[in-house]
């Protein structure tokens, strides 16, 4: 068994294992493509965060992790063929150690909900599950209803927008504050980046709404959808939805995801079902104590 580091080159081969493992535990077909793992991982060190496990050229086992604050951000998984070898332990031992060596003091692993296996591992290793997130998704067979309110691409506003988002998600679980040059930074870092499909709401000189989406090779993707709070009830979240997928099918793109916390205090799981869309997968979130 070889153990290296990802490049970018591995992106198809990492989106077709993490694919395998959920249809085998979901059922369905898998919705994980390589532009998911770009996105997944373009601000993640490769060499140094990075895990493959392969057998004769055959990637069996990927995982990655990331520290944000004092909490690492991890995921790996295991192609069926390989389950019961011990692999999945040792990812995740690889991924507690570099954790551990970046000062994480605490440890969140994402897996797929049903995934009984994942659950017995991270339960003898002294994990506890601490929430639940959405992939949702819709296929747009006709053009959605115009918004009842002014939508406008983001233009020259990169500071507004950010600030914008940076409010509107202040209430949400484990949001960790981005400076603008950070934040600025890692987008421009995307595969996909193309502010053209940025659009906000204004009140004024005031952005009180902001969507970011991506052009991904399946479809679009809402990456991040925020209203800032004074400006919630208005239907503001709906018409930058509405707005967003119209876009998106003028160019072609008629598959539109998006990944949502499915406790989400703003409603907009509700939001999202009222739009058409619905949960194609759920995640779960383990968290482990470090220190």
């Amino acid at each position: 068994m070889n153990l290296r580091p990802a490049t970018r080159d591995d992106f198809p081969a990492i989106a077709a294992l993490f694919a395998a493992s959920e249809e085998k535990v979901t059922g369905r077909p898998s919705i994980v493509r390589a532009d998911d793992v770009d996105g997944w991982l373009h601000t993640t060190a490769l060499e140094t965060n990075t895990w493959l496990f392969e057998d004769d050229g055959r990637l069996l086992g990927a995982g990655f992790a990331q520290l944000f604050d004092d909490c690492g951000n991890a995921a790996g998984s295991v192609h069926p063929s390989a389950w019961r070898r011990g692999l999945g332990a040792q990812l995740l031992d690889l991924i507690e150690g570099r954790m551990v060596e970046e000062g994480a003091e605490r440890l969140h692993c994402w897996t797929v909900a049903g995934d009984t296996a994942a659950e017995a591992l991270f339960s003898r290793r002294g994990f506890r599950e601490v929430r639940r997130f959405w992939d949702m998704e819709i296929e747009l067979a006709e053009d959605p209803p115009e918004p009842a309110v002014a939508v406008e691409p983001m233009g020259d506003d990169a500071r507004g927008f950010h600030a914008a988002l940076e409010e509107a998600f202040a209430d949400h679980w484990e949001h960790t504050p981005e400076s603008f040059d950070a934040w600025w930074g890692r987008q421009q870092k995307r595969s996909n980046y193309d502010p053209s499909l940025w659009f906000v709401i204004r009140d004024g000189d005031e952005v009180a709404a902001a969507a970011r989406n991506e052009a991904r090779a399946h479809g679009g993707y809402v990456g991040a959808l925020g209203v800032r709070r004074p400006w919630r009830g208005r239907g503001y979240g709906r018409a930058l939805l509405l707005h967003t997928f119209r876009e998106f099918r003028r160019r072609g793109l008629m598959h539109v995801a998006l990944g949502v916390d499915a406790s989400n205090p703003t409603g907009a799981t509700r939001l999202y079902e009222s739009v058409g869309m619905s949960v194609a997968l759920e995640n779960v979130v383990w968290e482990k104590s470090l220190r």
